[in-house]
């Protein structure tokens, strides 16, 4: 009896583990129950004359808005967990571009060795031999790429912006740093990264910060108290055209100098966060061409300064002339016109007046809107006046606002010198208005007499919101 109970017990000892086994074996082998990884591997890379610490606020930044990003995803994706890494290091500053770039691959392979989703966040030219890298896969980093940052980065070729005393860049590179020059000179002065920065905007992604003085002989950010580029808006050594190219999400940060990202925590937290939304999801303002053109001015043969005061970013309405001729032998004669149309649903803006005859004895007295409290009437009162025996001939012209849709605001203008002679320059830059959908500008200019000129062009950007999720493309990984 007793063996036979010992029996029947045993048995149901081994069918309880075989159902338990069989329970539980499915759950433990469940992939879904395991933890997978999303790995971001950041690399900083300095610019020309810098060195890793130059970059040491932006990372320290980024590093502290980083737990709050990496938490919100990791609540909302249960399961995945974001790891990150950082690489930092010194590269020689004075090579050519291509050297530079294979320095960088060199770098990551040997020491961030098997790490993927790369995001190159280099300033200066670090952001232009990143681009140059990725592009032309050196040392295989575009498949390692998930994105490139570039920060007041040289991508144009700077060979056809005009130097202090009309120097080419390489000139006054090697004349204000005094460096050993090894090629750097040539790759910042004649290599344009426009193409390589348009295949990794399309392959991958590019994002471009960039800043600028607030007009071309603005005294705000001179290198060692000397405008490098009197005829351009730039950083103090990179005109603000010359940073981003199309296809660039560019980010306009402001009237700030090439290095303030370095040494002022606002413009670091700015910069850090753009980034980090840009990676992990939320609203950026990018800047978008609206509009542009050319103007230009030529002094006259008196002695002095010529200054003029252009508003530019308007629209023509209407334009004619005006003639009137004094038939008398004796009495100078006065006539007085209204030219024009009203025109509803128009905001005017500005007219121009001009006498089209002999200066001195024909003139215009007065030129002024016909209806000065009344926007929409675009008419002009013109008074003009002749000698005897002579014909006064006046050209006028009106203007009109053209505001940006509702909803839609302007983000920042450029403007420069296209060519001209010494001894002339733009001043100020500002906008007409404090309205942010008003494009218009008015821009202060001058040349020294007698007769040098200068032809200008300008363009204005508004602000379009876009939205990247770059850690959407980051495969997950299950760790071993």
């Amino acid at each position: 009896m007793f063996k036979s109970t010992t029996k029947i017990f045993a048995l149901l000892i081994t069918v309880a583990v075989c159902i338990c086994l069989s329970v539980s074996s499915p759950v433990q082998s469940a992939p879904e129950d395991a933890v997978r990884v999303k790995e971001l591997n950041f690399v900083f890379l300095h610019g020309v004359g810098s060195h890793s610490c130059s970059l040491q606020l932006l990372e320290d930044v980024m590093v502290g808005q980083l737990s709050a990003h990496i938490l919100d995803y990791e609540r909302a994706h249960p399961g995945t967990e974001i790891r990150i890494n950082i690489f930092k290091r010194c590269y020689p500053s004075n090579v050519d571009i291509d050297t530079w770039a294979n320095n960088i691959a060199d770098s990551i392979n040997e020491h961030f060795a098997d790490r993927k989703n790369l995001i190159l966040i280099g300033h200066s030219m670090g952001g232009k031999a990143a681009l140059y890298a990725v592009a032309k896969n050196t040392g295989g980093l575009s498949d390692k790429t998930a994105m490139v940052v570039t920060i007041n980065s040289p991508i144009k070729s700077l060979q056809n912006y005009y130097f202090t005393a009309g120097n080419l860049m390489s000139a006054f590179y090697q004349t204000q740093w005094l460096v050993l020059d090894e090629g750097v000179s040539d790759s910042l002065t004649f290599y344009d990264s426009s193409q390589d920065g348009q295949r990794v905007a399309k392959n991958k992604h590019w994002l471009a910060f960039i800043s600028a003085e607030s007009a071309p002989l603005s005294e705000q950010y001179n290198f060692a108290g000397v405008d490098a580029l009197p005829r351009n808006m730039d950083d103090d050594i990179v005109p603000i055209s010359a940073q981003y190219s199309d296809g660039a999400d560019v980010i306009y940060y402001g009237e700030h100098s090439h290095t303030d990202y370095s040494k002022e925590d606002e413009v670091a937290d700015f910069l850090a966060g753009q980034i980090l939304r840009y990676i992990f999801g939320g609203r950026i303002e990018c800047s978008v061409f609206a509009g542009g053109g050319s103007f230009e001015h030529k002094a006259d043969w008196l002695l002095g300064t010529d200054n003029w005061e252009d508003v530019v970013g308007e629209v023509l309405v209407s334009s004619g002339t005006v003639q009137h001729k004094n038939e008398s032998f004796t009495r100078w004669q006065e006539w007085e016109d209204a030219v024009g149309d009203y025109a509803a649903g128009i905001i005017r803006s500005s007219f121009r007046v001009k006498r089209a005859s002999f200066p001195v004895f024909t003139g215009i007295k007065e030129s002024r809107w016909l209806s000065p409290d009344d926007s929409e009437n675009c008419r002009l009162y013109i008074r003009t006046r002749a000698a005897p025996k002579n014909t006064v001939r006046v050209e006028w012209s009106v203007y009109q606002q053209v505001l940006l849709p509702e909803g839609t605001v302007r983000d920042h203008y450029e403007v420069e010198i296209l060519t001209g002679t010494p001894l002339t320059g733009i001043r100020q830059v500002s906008w007409e208005t404090g309205n942010p959908r008003d494009l218009r500008l008015r821009i202060s200019s001058e040349a020294q007499s007698p007769f040098r000129w200068f032809m200008a062009e300008w363009r204005v950007y508004y602000k379009e919101v876009r939205e990247r999720r770059i850690i959407d493309e980051i495969p997950l990984e299950t760790p071993p």
